[in-house]
C-alpha cells in the first residue's frame, strides 16, 4: 500500500511549482508523480508531528490496509453511508468522481494511479452517465 510508505523526502516542488508527491508504486515499481491538492496537504499537515510518522519516517500514521478498511467502515456507520468504504472503493471514486467530474483526462489519472497503460485506468474510471451527457451537450451545441 502505497500510502503506508509515503515519506516527506517525496514531497516535492513539481514544474509548477507546487507540492507533488514523487515515488515508485509499490505494486508495479513505476514512478508516479502526482500533484498535491489542498485538502490533501491538509492531512500531511495534521499529521506531521504524530509520533508513529516521527518513529517510522512516514508521512501518515497508516498500521495496515486491514485496519483503514476498518476506520472507513466506522466513518461511513457514522455518516449513514450505506455502501461498503474500503481504500480500493477510495481509488475507485477517485478516478471517477474526483477527476472525471472535475474534467481530468483519463491519461492524466492513468499516470497519477500508476498504472502501465489506459487501459487498466478505463476499468477504475467508469465513464459516468452525467460526464457522457456533458460530453454530448457540449457537442450538441456546436450541431445548432
Amino acid at each position: 500500500m502505497d500510502v503506508k510508505k509515503l515519506k516527506a523526502s517525496e514531497i516535492v516542488k513539481g514544474v509548477d511549482g507546487e507540492l507533488w508527491i514523487f515515488t515508485k508504486r509499490q505494486k508495479t515499481d513505476i514512478a508516479s508523480r502526482i500533484p498535491l491538492l489542498p485538502p490533501a496537504l491538509k492531512v500531511i499537515e495534521k499529521y506531521k508531528d504524530h509520533p508513529k510518522c516521527i518513529i517510522d519516517d512516514t508521512l501518515l500514521p497508516v498500521l495496515s490496509k486491514q485496519k483503514m478498511n476498518a476506520y472507513l467502515k466506522e466513518i461511513a456507520d457514522f455518516c449513514g453511508i450505506q455502501k461498503e468504504l474500503t481504500y480500493h472503493i477510495a481509488r475507485h471514486t477517485f478516478a471517477t468522481t474526483v477527476t472525471q467530474m472535475n474534467k481530468v483526462p483519463i491519461e492524466t489519472v492513468s499516470k497519477m494511479l500508476g498504472h502501465t497503460n489506459i487501459k487498466m485506468t478505463q476499468h477504475y474510471a467508469k465513464i459516468l452517465d452525467f460526464k457522457i451527457g456533458e460530453d454530448m451537450a457540449h457537442l450538441r451545441k456546436k450541431f445548432s
